[in-house]
């Protein structure tokens, strides 16, 4: 099933730099149905009473962001998945991008 997230209520930052979403079974990194490379994330997300760790994964370069770095999370998606005795829910976005600080003057 595939949920999409509000995230107008949370906070993002980056818990390390991006990698590699690679297969399993090729060892190769994972491409997206446009031939892009997949990468993968880890956010803490805060907000609305929660403190977590998620993966993201995004189709595409994610360029500037380091530990601890502020994020802008597009089109969050949530998608439950079952294997054999395993379940869980994995993340996709379309866009996570550095949160720029607007200044006042």
């Amino acid at each position: 099933m595939r949920l999409p997230v509000d995230t107008s209520a949370v906070n993002f930052v980056s818990a390390g730099p991006p990698e590699p979403a690679i297969d399993f079974g090729t060892k190769a990194q994972k491409t997206d149905d446009k031939g892009l490379g997949i990468n993968q994330v880890h956010l803490f997300v805060v907000g609305g009473g929660t403190r977590e760790v998620i993966t993201v994964k995004v189709a595409g370069e994610l360029k500037g962001i380091g530990e601890f770095t502020p994020v802008k999370v597009t089109e969050l998606v949530a998608t439950t998945w079952n294997m054999e005795d395993r379940s869980g829910v994995s993340f996709r976005a379309l866009k996570v991008e550095v949160l720029t600080q607007r200044t006042s003057a």
